[in-house]
């Protein structure tokens, strides 16, 4: 009797056709990260989802909730005063609530970025002793980390119940 874990196999969506403007096809790749990010935390079995997988201790809630974290610093001006801790998610957080809290982080981001008209202007955001980043920066950014923790939740996702694809 086979006993390894069923293979789920989701069919990869491909890269975003966007639009011909460099705002556009920024966006739509950070959306796509995005999206490709909350769909290897949805549906993925507890407690496995908050188990560390890896020495480091990273979990598939924990990334979310970081990246949740990020989104609120980089576009709505949060302050975050202690970044590993961002990693965990509370205990009595579902789920469902890591990803709600990641798609109304990315929603009100968006409603930021839907104001900025010019990519080398600063955020439209107040923290004083600290001067926002440009547009294009933040954009940047955030291609940059929602891309690289959604592949460290592939390969947990992978090790979890052997989902893959986007």
């Amino acid at each position: 009797m086979d006993t390894s874990p069923r293979r789920i196999r989701r069919i990869d969506t491909p890269p975003p056709r966007t639009g011909n403007t460099e705002a556009e096809v920024l966006r739509g790749f950070l959306d796509y990260l995005r999206e490709s990010m909350a769909a290897k935390v949805e549906g993925a079995p507890e407690p496995q989802v908050r188990t560390a997988a890896v020495p480091s201790g990273t979990n598939l809630l924990g990334l979310l909730n970081h990246l949740t974290c990020v989104e609120r610093a980089t576009f709505l001006g949060a302050r975050i005063t202690d970044w590993p801790a961002t990693f965990h998610a509370s205990p009595s957080d579902t789920a469902a609530e890591v990803v709600t809290r990641y798609r109304e982080s990315v929603t009100a981001a968006n409603a930021v970025l839907e104001r900025c008209v010019d990519l080398g202007a600063p955020l439209p955001r107040s923290r004083p002793g600290r001067p926002a980043p440009t547009v294009r920066w933040a954009l940047a950014h955030m291609i940059e980390e929602t891309g690289r923790h959604s592949g460290h939740a592939d390969i947990l996702r992978e090790l979890i119940d052997g989902s893959t694809g986007r």
